[in-house]
């Protein structure tokens, strides 16, 4: 796709309101018989369509409308690449600005992919006003110029754009299919009320000592830790160096399981592997599950980071707002019903095996997005 020739010779700037119309009908959420509010919350960066929303008797205040094939624009913190196409009526954030395109200048379905350029994310940020929550004014950004196409090239390159977007989508919607049964294939491991309920600590030691005898170990912060399982980066440290700072030592292959909110319930763990010496250091809100069985290491890890699990750790945290955390004692009372050791091998192995078809797809995914942001800017 990226092999694609772009010759501008034929294309003309245009000023932005020269290509869109400022939609700013007022609606005040409680007088109006409209079913859909999308507020920024609802808009994912990058992403054009809308997968969730809320209700106008969520919100107060004026708020905008906008009508199916308006593109919703989030001019309020705009590096955070908020632009979304209407596919319904409805009313929206009055952080955003809701724009129609004028189809003498520009097709309407070439327009979106303008708001996702770096070119234009690098414009509405230097032209954003305000300290905290820096914010765009129409009369800023209508005097902007852009390069356009002629429209029979517009129709061209947008069909080979939601092509991309298309696929992207695809993609999406199969990653979606592959967490839905790790989640399946786990709670019906665990609602067969004829296995014995147990707690997950007959099948873990919870926060074991370890020894740390090694001259450099892993450095492993609670930001180093994803909410899929991964380390994202971590450091090699002298332990000599670190005997004061409170750190929790784990080894090759432990599971940890972040016990301090709101990581816990955001779902940061994972397994701890490649390590430095095979040890590692890190942030003291982290238990460390060990398991007792080697064979039981998935099982164990993805039962730490299943939704239910999680939940009932939420529902027995204690401590003040914002410091609430999962007590040690959690894994000794906690009961579900428990497999034998056949079945929790054959269902971890499983269950790894599609998260490793999980960071397959997400691979891909990144890719796909790559291919399709880099023809963008080439247009832009």
């Amino acid at each position: 796709m990226n092999d694609i020739t772009l010759d501008k010779t034929d294309w003309k700037k245009y000023r932005f309101d020269e290509m869109v119309q400022n939609i700013s009908e007022r609606v005040e959420p409680s007088q109006t018989d409209l079913d859909v509010y999308v507020g920024l919350e609802h808009i994912d960066p990058d992403s054009f369509h809308i997968k969730r929303h809320g209700h106008p008797s969520d919100v107060e205040g004026t708020k905008l409308r906008f009508y199916k094939g308006d593109i919703i624009f989030g001019r309020r913190r705009a590096y955070q690449r908020k632009t979304a196409l209407a596919m319904t009526d409805g009313i929206c954030s009055a952080h955003a600005m809701v724009l129609r395109a004028k189809e003498d200048v520009v097709d309407p379905m070439f327009l979106p992919f303008l708001f996702h350029s770096k070119s234009f994310i690098d414009m509405a940020i230097t032209i954003s006003v305000g300290g905290l929550s820096p914010t765009i004014n129409w009369k800023d950004i209508a005097k902007q110029e852009f390069l356009l196409p002629p429209k029979p090239e517009q129709k061209r390159l947008a069909a080979l754009l939601w092509a991309a977007d298309e696929m992207i989508e695809k993609e999406k919607g199969i990653k979606l299919q592959l967490e839905n049964q790790i989640q399946t294939l786990i709670n019906e491991c665990v609602s067969d009320s004829n296995n014995p309920s147990k707690p997950l600590s007959d099948l873990v030691y919870v926060n074991p000592t370890t020894k740390i005898d090694a001259l450099c170990v892993s450095l492993v912060t609670m930001q180093d830790v994803s909410e899929t399982g991964f380390v994202y980066a971590e450091t090699k440290g002298d332990p000599t160096n670190l005997k004061n700072k409170g750190l929790t030592p784990f080894k090759e292959n432990d599971i940890l399981f972040a016990k301090i909110t709101p990581c816990m319930e955001n779902g940061k763990g994972c397994i701890a592997r490649g390590l430095h010496n095979g040890l590692g250091l890190g942030s003291t809100e982290f238990h460390v599950l060990r398991p007792k069985i080697v064979s039981d290491l998935y099982f164990c890890y993805y039962i730490s980071m299943s939704k239910f699990f999680r939940r009932e750790a939420e529902r027995q945290m204690t401590g003040s707002a914002g410091q609430k955390r999962v007590q040690p004692e959690f894994f000794d009372f906690y009961k579900l019903p428990m497999p034998s050791i056949e079945q929790r091998k054959v269902t971890g192995k499983r269950l790894y095996e599609i998260d490793c078809d999980i960071s397959k797809m997400e691979e891909q995914i990144a890719l796909s997005q790559q291919i399709k942001q880099e023809l963008i800017n080439k247009i832009y």
